[in-house]
């Protein structure tokens, strides 16, 4: 009995010390990883924003381009700017002893960062929840990443945008002071395209796997009506 209770402590702690740190708000977003335009799109942002400084050490170009309908050449021309092979994995030049000094920290892989952080939700809010914070050494700050240590590199894209705070200090809204290259509701699809592709990155099996897992339990369905009048003529002359 000592060793289930000590089983189940292990087990459920997690779970608390993550809605314990979870308690900020997380917009929902709606993302369709067979939309193969909206991921091409989120490759293009995470190329041009994000694999300067994080890889994806564990995804390779060209498995990238089949996944999201693209050719190995479309690829090379538009999509790979750190590496010369199609088959090489999503790395990037910068030692991590050079960006730990320049950031603190050595910003970490995004290969799973959608399944380690929570998912498409975090993922979003974090992209869409950047805001100005004079006393921060990156000049912004995050609403679900407080003293994030990395600077909004899409910036351009939305703007820079104060919060707008309660009689609590609670953030209830943001207003502009710097205008984007793209208005927010632009803005707000980009961060949903670079949301998806960052979730088919986790885990690119993902659609495959729910088409599998629907044929499967068609197939258990069908074996159990098989099996349930296989067994009643088996039974038949007992009774």
């Amino acid at each position: 009995m000592k060793k289930i209770i000590i089983a189940f402590v292990i087990a459920v702690l997690p779970g608390f010390g993550f809605a314990a740190g979870g308690n900020v708000h997380l917009e929902k977003v709606d993302i369709d990883l067979n939309n193969k335009e909206s991921l091409q799109r989120g490759a293009k942002l995470f190329v041009n924003y994000c694999l300067s400084c994080h890889s994806a050490q564990y995804m390779r170009y060209n498995r990238m381009g089949r996944d999201i309908g693209l050719t190995d050449k479309q690829v090379e021309q538009n999509l790979m700017f750190a590496s010369d092979k199609v088959g090489e994995t999503m790395t990037i030049a910068m030692p991590a002893e050079k960006s730990a000094k320049w950031f603190g920290t050595a910003p970490p892989d995004l290969s799973v960062i959608a399944r380690s952080r929570g998912g498409a939700d975090w993922l979003y809010t974090y992209l869409t929840g950047f805001y100005k914070d004079d006393s921060r050494p990156f000049g912004v700050n995050n609403t679900v990443f407080p003293d994030v240590g990395m600077p909004h590199v899409l910036w351009e894209l939305e703007g820079l945008k104060e919060p707008v705070r309660d009689e609590e200090n609670h953030i209830t809204g943001y207003k502009y002071v710097t205008k984007g290259k793209l208005t927010p509701a632009e803005y707000d699809a980009a961060a949903r395209d670079l949301t998806a592709f960052l979730v088919y990155v986790g885990e690119p099996v993902q659609q495959t796997r729910k088409a599998i897992g629907i044929w499967v339990l068609l197939f258990l369905f069908v074996l159990f009506v098989v099996s349930y009048y296989l067994k009643r003529e088996y039974w038949k002359d007992v009774h």
